[in-house]
């Protein structure tokens, strides 16, 4: 499943792009200890085990730098008819957790819910000691998407943004070269300039902290822009957002994805537009 399609918009619709500001560093919340990765799917058998395998790398970064946080992962199938569950249930460290909701919001919401229960349940068992993972001030939801290949510093850059006060952290994405004509990998060059994070909101790279999250309502009952809808919310309620590209994840360049529009639609019809 794809993220919304990066689009200039009214200032009065918050669609695509967040509002972001540098987090107060004189404020820093307590180290974030606990971390749920969720991965909603369908129908990604040809794509499934390159996500699976970055997010792994992403896994064994952050345990070497950070030894003490806990991190669960969650694949979400969400109407598969495919192999995907079979391929990601052979990966170790990986729960799949399968539903025929086919909205992704749902999806999304499933795998955060069972990821926070897990996080709790493991305390005692190898799990943060004196229940830190419980405080949800101190958990950070890492969401991406199973068509996509993080950066071996992905949760270890967005729990740097987090223990600096950042609240949600709005990441770039880029889209496979390999799937894209000529043409538009110059047309997507030309409009991405780097070191200058767009803050446009994709799915397939989006940190929140758990307190927001629940604050905010979570993805919700939607079945398209469900997380540029999130990060509205997060925004209105105060939350400290931060864009970055310092986890830049690949992303597939297919022009028909999963869900209504989002970025296989905009690759489709409004790169070269």
């Amino acid at each position: 499943m794809s993220a919304p399609a990066p689009c200039a918009v009214p200032a009065d619709d918050a669609r695509d792009r967040a509002s972001v500001a540098e987090p107060a560093r004189d404020s820093s919340p307590a180290p974030v200890v606990g971390v749920a990765v969720v991965v909603p799917a369908r129908d990604e058998q040809e794509l499934i085990e390159r996500c699976l395998a970055s997010v792994a790398e992403a896994r064994r970064r952050l345990a070497e730098e950070r030894p003490e946080a806990r991190v669960v992962v969650v694949v979400v199938a969400d109407g598969c008819t495919d192999d995907t569950v079979r391929l990601a249930r052979a990966v170790p460290g990986v729960t799949v957790l399968e539903t025929s909701v086919h909205n992704v919001g749902l999806a999304r919401s499933a795998g955060v819910e069972w990821a926070l229960v897990e996080l709790r349940r493991g305390e005692g068992r190898g799990g943060p000691d004196d229940g830190p993972a419980t405080t949800a001030d101190r958990v950070w939801i890492a969401n991406t998407d199973a068509d996509s290949q993080v950066p071996p510093a992905w949760l270890t850059s967005q729990l740097d943004e987090a223990d600096a006060g950042a609240d949600v952290v709005v990441g770039t994405v880029r889209p496979d070269f390999a799937d894209l004509s000529r043409e538009q990998v110059a047309a997507w060059t030309a409009r991405h300039t780097p070191g200058r994070p767009n803050g446009h909101v994709h799915g397939a790279n989006l940190g929140v902290r758990a307190s927001r999250y629940a604050e905010a309502g979570g993805f919700g009952d939607l079945d398209l822009h469900e997380d540029v809808t999130l990060v509205g919310r997060l925004r209105a309620a105060g939350a400290t957002l931060l864009a970055s590209e310092a986890g830049e994840v690949l992303t597939s360049g297919r022009r028909v994805g999963r869900t209504r529009g989002g970025y296989a639609g905009y690759l489709a019809n409004d790169l070269l537009a």
